[in-house]
């Protein structure tokens, strides 16, 4: 919908988007409702639907803004060099840029369920090609003989898992700085994978 002279999508749309997110981590998105985050906004419940059609692409584009960021972020970070320092880069790569985001994670996690198929459809396009990333990797360090993992999808899918975890309990005012988290993970990444 085209927006009218002298309004303030470019100020408002980030506060909703914002406010969407901090609710539908804290509640869920089945239990938020577009009037609870109007209110958060300070807007008309009516007034949201100027700068979003629904609450459903309210979740799809948060969910496609982190992968889309997260996608373009990895490309920079894990291009070149060998598969162990590849693997490196990807470990260090994950634990920074996830760090800070637990309720963009959370999110990009829990409500995959309540994405209309279409949705589904396109962002699991986009965790595939990140799952690919780190899948390509491990390929490549087997190619080289540099690693030893039986299945390099399921490897993937656990190494993921693994480095996600932070989100849920890593605290930026605990004893481990962001580069002892980075250390710990890529040794405990390194005897995954037999290096």
């Amino acid at each position: 919908m085209a927006r009218t002279q002298g309004s303030h999508s470019e100020i408002t749309g980030p506060r909703i988007r914002a406010a969407a997110l901090k609710l539908f981590a804290a509640h869920g998105y089945a239990a938020v409702s577009m009037r609870q985050i109007a209110r958060e906004v300070g807007l008309q419940a009516g007034a949201l639907y100027n700068y979003t059609p629904d609450k459903q692409d309210l979740l799809f584009s948060l969910m496609k803004a982190h992968m889309d960021e997260l996608l373009s972020a990895c490309a920079s970070h894990v291009t070149s060099g060998d598969a162990t320092t590849r693997l490196k880069n990807f470990v260090d790569f994950h634990i920074q840029f996830h760090m800070g985001r637990a309720d963009e994670i959370f999110i990009a996690y829990m409500e995959l369920r309540n994405l209309s198929p279409e949705n589904f459809e396109t962002i699991e396009a986009l965790r595939r090609a990140y799952e690919d990333t780190l899948g390509a990797i491990l390929e490549a360090g087997l190619a080289e003989g540099v690693f030893d993992v039986p299945d390099p999808k399921v490897t993937t899918r656990a190494l993921i898992a693994m480095l996600t975890g932070i989100t849920t309990w890593y605290r930026p005012d605990g004893y481990l700085s962001p580069a002892d988290v980075s250390e710990i993970y890529w040794n405990m990444t390194r005897k995954a994978v037999g290096v």
